[in-house]
């Protein structure tokens, strides 16, 4: 945990949409970051933690891409990042932008014309690797260019792709070296005229990524984006994704995040809002609370669960269902719920903040649920 001495922010979501409540308070003691504009999201500063993705379809084919971004704009998203590795992605990014409505940001490795062309064509943020970026001369035109639009930087570090000599210095990707990295080339920013800038330090390496992430918001005040690199698979990728960035969160590091995973990218913005939720960092919408299940178990709990979890997807309403299939600490844990059952040998009891609503049966329990979500108003919320 960084020594500084951090102020409580108002953790309030200026981006919120018109059916979500605003968070009163934020729950931890939050780093103090600058702020910069990615289109009309802020970051840094006291503005939410926003939740970002990439797409994974060919650039080039703009309508799968636009397709994919707007699946991720249902899911929630606040910023997508779209690679643009050729000149056939270069010429569909400014049809891409115009299609969508959430902030667009162009990744960029390799070839900095590519950065110059996806500027010109409307992207909110450039994301650039120092690793392989090239010389200083090229960076110094990118962000020119980014400095004449008044769009901002990431500065995107990868402990797979350090620049040579750093590696060399280091002998092999260290908190340091990942530093180091990220601070030359915002040192070269700056020297520039140039500090509309946010950073990443990610390493597939958990332990590594945090103490990175701890050391630049120990000596920097610049926004930090958080992530894991090539997490992995839903199931693996998701607990090191939750265990590297929630760890940061909890410090209060950390000013917009995004889970890396192999699989479709509105998955990793629920992954990334989940996150979020747990640490009190975002308005709830269905927050579903199931039971682990054991011997005593006497309903088919795992389906009622899956099923219930399926069916309140689109639902944007802050609601707590907690879904227990014990008769021993169900009735207390499902009654502190907005909306609770608790079941046993085929029937259920249904709670409604906390009173007894009445009893129902195991196959009327998803369908029973639904009805209660639906007609639950949100300022009955906590």
């Amino acid at each position: 945990m960084s020594t500084l001495e951090l102020p409580v922010l108002n953790g309030t979501n200026a981006h919120a949409q018109p059916h979500e409540q605003p968070m009163a308070t934020y729950p931890f003691r939050r780093r103090k970051s600058r702020q910069v504009m990615v289109g009309h999201i802020p970051v840094g500063g006291n503005a939410p933690i926003s939740v970002q993705t990439m797409t994974k379809t060919k650039t080039s084919d703009i309508a799968a891409t636009v397709e994919q971004v707007r699946r991720c704009e249902e899911a929630g998203v606040d910023i997508v990042r779209i690679t643009i590795n050729d000149k056939y992605a270069a010429d569909a990014i400014g049809d891409i932008v115009k299609q969508v409505n959430v902030p667009i940001v162009a990744d960029i490795h390799f070839n900095h014309i590519f950065a110059l062309k996806a500027i010109e064509a409307g992207v909110a943020k450039v994301r650039i690797n120092p690793g392989n970026i090239g010389s200083r001369e090229r960076i110094e035109q990118v962000l020119n260019k980014a400095k004449e639009r008044q769009i901002p930087i990431r500065i995107g570090v990868n402990s797979g792709s350090l620049e040579k000599d750093i590696l060399e210095k280091y002998g092999y990707p260290t908190p340091e070296a990942l530093f180091e990295s990220a601070m030359r080339h915002a040192g070269i920013a700056e020297e520039c005229g140039f500090d509309d800038i946010v950073i990443s330090v990610k390493s597939t390496d958990v332990r590594l990524m945090i103490e990175a992430y701890r050391m630049l918001a120990e000596r920097t005040d610049y926004p930090l984006h958080l992530g894991v690199t090539e997490a992995g698979t839903p199931r693996v990728g998701t607990i090191k994704s939750a265990v590297g960035i929630g760890t940061l969160l909890a410090e209060g590091i950390g000013d917009t995040i995004r889970v890396s995973l192999t699989d479709e990218p509105e998955k990793e913005v629920e992954v990334g809002k989940e996150i979020l939720r747990s640490l009190g960092l975002a308005q709830r919408t269905v927050e579903i609370i199931a039971c682990p299940t054991c011997g005593r178990l006497e309903v088919d709990l795992f389906s009622i669960t899956n099923q219930l979890e399926d069916a309140v997807k689109g639902i944007k309403k802050p609601v707590k269902v907690a879904l227990l299939g014990c008769v021993v600490n169900g009735p207390g844990e499902a009654s502190e719920a907005d909306i609770g059952i608790a079941a046993g040998k085929g029937v259920a009891i249904l709670y409604r903040k906390g009173e007894v609503v009445r009893r129902i049966k195991e196959d009327e329990i998803v369908s029973a649920v639904l009805e209660e979500i639906q007609a639950f108003q949100p300022q009955e919320a906590e």
